[in-house]
């Protein structure tokens, strides 16, 4: 019955990128490396975890900052995060990058021209080498250098719905403007045959390149006497559930909605649900889940058949090429 609406809509998006693609509306680029990472699905395609990882890629020559909307922030404009920003002032996945690396410039605003332009002002110290634009894909007036889609193996878009009726944004076509398309939350035991058909089926151009990713976990796991509760607020939480089965067999699963506001009602219900188990969340969930007791488990990327060496190649190479002033030089 959603179908004719996810028509009208995926007819409206279309025209919208029609006018980028032919030039009515204006792209800007800039004299720095900028880097997009984001997806085409409606949350849940490990956003964080990835810029995460190119954060660790790249803070060790070049001087990072994130740009991010700061998803149900309550401030406005552009804020750039200090050690006192809470998640109220630049929402939970900026928070959680600053608190972990807090070398690193990250802000927020909605406008990511006006956001590039602010960090790369005279008063952000030290200059930024390069940016890494989080949840960039439909912000289509800045263009970015690389352009990183990510896709759910869970949820493949060649097998979705525009919205309302799935969870695309635009259309599957839309995955053309990638320069790297990263297919994430794989099973561990995926196979190369497996790996080979979803190549087949998202029918990607000679120049994109594809990489397959999966969610990978601390050694040792924290261990309990039972059995813990996992507590989330992600979009996808399935394979986060189904790869900590292999630690905890009898683990339950307690899912609320992504970036959920979690109230004091919420907490007294997980409690209770919890029946003095142990409560395991993600790191993303922790910001706003600090009022109850509980242990993070921080989820990291971890490239399939070792490709991340072929990965780590293209993105260092194109920082290394266009970085002002590089270090490296």
């Amino acid at each position: 019955m959603l179908l004719p609406i996810a028509w009208i809509y995926g007819f409206v998006v279309t025209i919208r990128n029609l006018l980028f693609d032919t030039g009515v509306l204006k792209q800007k680029s800039f004299d720095i490396p900028v880097i997009g990472i984001g997806n085409i699905t409606v949350g849940g395609t490990g956003k964080t975890p990835h810029t995460e990882y190119l954060i660790r890629l790249l803070s060790k020559d070049y001087q990072v900052a994130v740009l991010s909307r700061g998803y149900k922030r309550k401030s406005n404009g552009f804020v750039l995060a200090n050690e006192q920003s809470t998640m109220k002032d630049i929402g939970d996945e900026p928070l959680q990058m600053k608190t972990k690396f807090p070398d690193i410039h990250v802000a927020v605003d909605a406008n990511r021209r006006n956001g590039i332009r602010r960090l790369l002002a005279d008063d952000i110290k030290p200059a930024a080498d390069v940016i890494l634009m989080d949840d960039s894909y439909q912000h289509r007036y800045v263009l970015p250098g690389i352009n990183i889609l990510l896709i759910d193996y869970n949820r493949l878009i060649t097998r979705d719905y525009l919205l309302p009726a799935g969870r695309l944004r635009e259309s599957v076509t839309g995955k053309e403007r990638a320069d790297i398309v990263i297919v994430t939350k794989c099973p561990a035991r995926i196979t190369p045959v497996e790996r080979k058909g979803i190549e087949r089926e998202l029918s990607l151009q000679y120049h994109q390149k594809l990489f397959f990713t999966k969610m990978s976990y601390p050694m040792p796991m924290p261990q309990f006497k039972e059995a813990p509760l996992l507590v989330t607020g992600i979009a996808s939480p399935h394979q986060m559930e189904e790869d900590l089965r292999l630690f905890y067999p009898e683990l339950e699963l307690m899912e609320f909605p992504d970036h959920h506001a979690f109230t004091d009602a919420d907490i007294e219900a997980i409690k209770k649900h919890a029946a003095g188990r142990h409560i395991i969340t993600t790191e993303k969930d922790s910001t706003r889940l600090s009022s109850l007791p509980h242990t993070v488990i921080p989820v990291e990327v971890e490239f399939i058949d070792k490709t991340e060496k072929k990965f780590n190649k293209i993105i260092l190479d194109y920082v290394h090429k266009n970085t002002r002033n590089s270090r490296i030089y």
